[in-house]
């Protein structure tokens, strides 16, 4: 083989390799339908979870506020068809009643962290005086 056809070859390759390194990688499967996922859901279960939320004090008092007696609240309840009860309990699993607080201390802490890590590298100081 002659030289000038060995490096046509090489950048052939050398093209056709870098085509097929970024082409993406495509995968198929089957994926269940809405319909079948909801209707496979446990009634019983999500009418549990939505009654120890009812029975938390907070929310009982919040419910009697509206004007609603726990008859009400079950006869609304019986009213449901299952998808809405599905979907309630997923918003009840959702509800964090005043949360731990956690998150806030951990962002004060990041932000004093980057405050004075800007001071260091900037060589600022801070002095404070009465």
């Amino acid at each position: 083989m002659s030289m000038p056809l060995m490096k046509v070859v090489a950048m052939y390759l050398i093209i056709a390799m870098f085509i097929i390194g970024i082409t993406p990688k495509a995968e198929a499967g089957l994926v269940q339908s809405e319909m079948i996922a909801i209707a496979q859901t446990d009634r019983a279960a999500d009418l549990g979870k939505i009654q120890k939320a009812i029975e938390i004090k907070m929310v009982g008092e919040r419910l009697e506020k509206f004007g609603l007696t726990q008859d009400e609240i079950q006869a609304r309840l019986g009213s449901l068809n299952d998808q809405q009860i599905h979907k309630l309990a997923l918003q009840v699993d959702d509800i964090k009643a005043g949360g731990d607080g956690l998150g806030i201390v951990i962002t004060l802490l990041v932000i004093a962290i980057l405050v004075v890590l800007l001071l260091q590298l900037t060589g600022k100081r801070v002095v404070v005086t009465k």
